[in-house]
Parts: structure tokens; sequence; C-alpha cells
């Protein structure tokens, strides 16, 4: 035990500590699309748009030959409605596996890797979306540089994440509404709303649209959504 106890706090145990928690969250997240699969049949996406576009007050013509990236995108093919734009990336750590759930016949191009090291040059996209995923990162401050760094001056980064639940296994991270301020000064904040998380999902909750009551203090979940422009650099 005292063994284990001084591994723990080495170098090198703690490197094996988030080596394996990465595994297991890794592991979770495709034993709940695994699921999803099996219950739906087909992954489907036709939601996505509207949460892309009208929600936002955008239009298509707002994402035509735009270079577009969808952090944390999942297998449904969440950009498979924009084929406006001129290039269009869903990045996710689990990409590789999201070929054999149905991602493989997609149109949109997915890339391999977490939100803390975005593989694309600085400046290189016109809109960012985190819908979803913002809390299941590895690094939170990693990942949001990086989406400062590759994103174009007076380009668009969208979120929709939960805030004010508790770390679990696919979700590390626990987040407030105060995450907002996170992204200034180089973005400006033009549209922020909340919800209360009710029955359903993030989705079904935001089209619900109970505004989360901030006079209630008990410890929920609650949902962000928000619209940044980029106005400085990174």
């Amino acid at each position: 035990m005292k063994f284990l106890r001084r591994l723990a706090k080495a170098p090198i145990g703690r490197w094996i500590g988030v080596f394996f928690a990465r595994q297991l969250k890794g592991y979770a997240q495709l034993r709940y699309w695994k699921n999803r699969l099996r219950h739906e049949g087909e992954l489907e996406n036709a939601h996505y748009k509207y949460f892309y576009t009208s929600y936002f007050d955008l239009n298509e013509e707002d994402w035509a030959e735009a270079v577009v990236l969808d952090i944390g995108c999942g297998p449904r093919g969440s950009l498979e409605w924009a084929d406006m734009t001129k290039e269009r990336y869903g990045l996710d750590p689990l990409a590789k596996d999201y070929l054999n759930l149905g991602a493989g016949k997609h149109n949109m191009r997915y890339v391999s890797s977490g939100a803390e090291n975005i593989p694309f040059p600085d400046q290189y996209f016109d809109i960012i979306a985190s819908f979803n995923n913002i809390d299941q990162v590895d690094d939170l401050q990693r990942s949001l540089t990086e989406i400062k760094r590759t994103l174009k001056l007076g380009g668009l980064f969208l979120i929709l994440t939960y805030v004010g639940h508790d770390s679990w296994l696919a979700g590390p991270l626990e987040l407030d509404f105060e995450i907002v301020r996170r992204f200034l000064p180089e973005f400006e904040l033009l549209t922020e709303r909340h919800y209360e998380k009710l029955a359903g999902g993030l989705y079904e909750s935001i089209l619900e649209g109970t505004a989360y009551d901030h006079a209630n203090q008990t410890k929920r979940y609650g949902i962000l959504a928000a619209k940044f422009r980029k106005i400085g650099p990174s």
C-alpha cells in the first residue's frame, strides 16, 4: 500500500492515472454511442441544422464558403447538412472508432484529436462550434487556447454545454456559467442564454426553453448557450 501511494504521487504515477482516466472516459463515450446506435438503428442528424443556424440567428448564407470545425462532433454527422461550406471538419478523439458506427459514409471529414491539440494552422476556421463537449475535454485551458488560436479574426464560436454538474467519467469538468469570461478579451460575447435541464438531453431542454432560475440555489444541471466573435489576437 505504501508503494502504491508513493507511486500515485510520483510523476510517472500521475501520468499512469491520467492515461487510464482517458482510456476509461473514451470507453464510456464509445459505449454510449454504441448503445444509441442499437436503440435508434441509425444515428440521425436532422436536428443539428437548426442549432447551427436559426437558433444562433444564422442562416445558410453565413456558412457559405466557410471553413468550419465541430469540436467533439460525435458520430452522427453533425455537419452533414452544411454542404454549402468550403471545408467542414469534425474533431473527436474517437473519430476513427466512429467510422464503424456509420460515420464513414458522411461527407464531412473526421479528424482524430482532442481539443487540446487542434491540428490546423493559426486562424484557419471561420466558424468553430462545441456542442455538448467542452465539459468533457482533458485540459480546459489548453482547449480554450487552441480554440482562440485557430479561429480567424471576425470568426464565430458557438457553444452549448452543461454546467453545474458533478464530475463523472465521461464529463470530468465541473463548469459554471462563468466559463464565458474565459473567452475574453480575445472574444466578444454576442449572445448568452441559460436554461434548466429538463427531461431528455441538452437539445431537448433548449427546445423546451425553461430559463435557468438563478435564485434557486439547489445544485443541479444547467445549460449554457453562447455565441462569440473573435475580435483580438490570441
